[in-house]
């Protein structure tokens, strides 16, 4: 008789050692740590999103129909002859408006934001002369200033509320300028 090699049976690892386990149980609790970890992650991402989005964006009214509360200003430059003028226009915008070689006498009322602060400067050419200018807000004479010689300059300016008082109205019109009556004269 001849002996059979017997064969060498190695001991195995137990069935399912080193590998998932994957009953539904555990497969239903794998998505879920998933989903819970996306959701996570998605939120973050749109507060950091919304974040930006909120900076770099500069305030502006929600309602697009509704007027911000302005209040006339009306600039006069008298005098003859011409000056450069330069004057806070309308709109919300920092940026002067500029007229260049303007024949004098010269007027322009326009509607500025309430915060702003209303200016008009004269600057006289190199014949010089004379010229004064003029600011009224809502009809009522705020300032007035002369400028004489070759390249004189002057300035007018006021301040304007941020907001009106309580039971004011908020768009404030043009009211007659009493002011111009007496610089007519």
């Amino acid at each position: 008789m001849t002996e059979e090699p017997m064969a060498s049976v190695e001991p195995s690892a137990p069935e399912g050692a080193g590998v998932p386990e994957t009953t539904p149980a555990a497969q239903k609790r794998g998505r879920r740590g998933i989903a819970l970890a996306a959701a996570l992650l998605l939120m973050c991402g749109g507060l950091v999103t919304y974040g930006i989005i909120s900076l770099s964006t500069p305030d502006k009214p929600t309602d697009k129909g509704a007027a911000v509360p302005a209040a006339d200003v009306t600039y006069e430059v008298l005098g003859e002859g011409t000056a450069e003028i330069s004057y806070r226009g309308a709109g919300e915008a920092e940026q002067a408006e500029t007229v260049s070689n303007a024949q004098l006498p010269w007027k322009k009322t326009v509607r500025v934001p309430l915060g702003a602060s209303p200016i008009v400067n004269v600057t006289l050419g190199e014949k010089g002369g004379q010229a004064s200018c003029t600011l009224a807000v809502r009809g009522r004479h705020v300032q007035r200033a002369t400028a004489s010689g070759a390249f004189g300059r002057s300035t007018c300016s006021a301040e304007l509320p941020a907001s009106e008082a309580p039971g004011a109205p908020e768009d404030l019109g043009a009211a007659e300028d009493p002011g111009a009556a007496e610089t007519a004269q």
